[in-house]
């Protein structure tokens, strides 16, 4: 399908910004709402998105959308995230992060950190963390994944077992109504289950967009961290399931 000028820029926002409205982009565009509905129905049917009530959102799939299209994704509610979790880390303490660019951002938010060890398997945490001469920074060995610089498999798994840290904090691809964590990596999915098991308190960082995607494979549910960090206030019922399970919510505003 040839994408006319419209839909190549929908195209953009919606890879910068996770999702795109009916409203705005007539708005954004000066067109009518049945224009932009028709533009959203022929980049569904190209495969391009996928249709939400009153808009779209990036295609939900099995295999996980480019590093760098993840990057640029929702990325000042990234930057807000990673501010709120890393106020939550106290200096003179351990902390595992695992493969993502909200956890990257995280990462960018401790530069300022004294006397962190972080344990990871991210070789962009390790580069950026690099600049902090008061954190040890120890990679957990693997098999690289050049896309996007993690470190995955039995190796990653059996180095994480050796070290208990103070705090972990993980991203996803996706959480489901049910609250279960997603992601499409079977190899990096067993990284995070190593990484939860070792660490005395953990938290998920996880944009507004993760609720809108689905992925193949279980991490864990929500009910066995400590607390989620996300930019917006989560649905109503997942909302009220973490309150009964104890699991802190903190919203990171933008």
């Amino acid at each position: 399908m040839a994408l006319s000028f419209r839909q190549s820029e929908i195209l953009e926002i919606a890879r910068a910004e996770g999702r795109v409205g009916v409203d705005d982009l007539a708005h954004r565009f000066s067109v009518t709402l049945q224009t932009i509905r028709r533009d959203l129905g022929e980049l569904a049917d190209a495969g391009k998105l996928d249709r939400v009530h009153g808009g779209a959102v990036l295609r939900a799939g099995v295999v996980n959308i480019g590093y760098e299209e993840r990057r640029l994704l929702n990325a000042d509610a990234k930057v807000a995230i990673a501010r709120v979790c890393a106020a939550e880390i106290p200096d003179n303490s351990s902390v595992f992060l695992n493969i993502g660019t909200t956890t990257e951002a995280v990462a960018r938010a401790l530069v300022r950190h004294r006397n962190l060890t972080v344990v990871t398997n991210n070789l962009n945490v390790a580069s950026i963390l690099a600049g902090n001469d008061s954190c040890d920074v120890i990679v957990a060995g693997g098999v690289l994944r050049r896309s996007d610089g993690g470190l995955t498999g039995d190796l990653t798994t059996e180095a994480i077992a050796h070290f208990k840290v103070d705090r972990a904090v993980i991203g996803t691809s996706a959480i489901d109504a049910d609250g279960d964590l997603l992601d499409y990596d079977l190899q990096e999915v067993r990284v995070s289950r190593a990484i939860l098991r070792q660490a005395r308190a953990t938290c998920v960082v996880a944009d507004h967009s993760k609720l809108e995607r689905n992925a193949p494979v279980r991490i864990a549910s929500l009910s066995e961290v400590d607390q989620i960090v996300t930019d917006i206030p989560l649905p109503a019922a997942l909302g009220a399931k973490c309150h009964a399970w104890k699991t802190k919510v903190i919203i990171a505003g933008v």
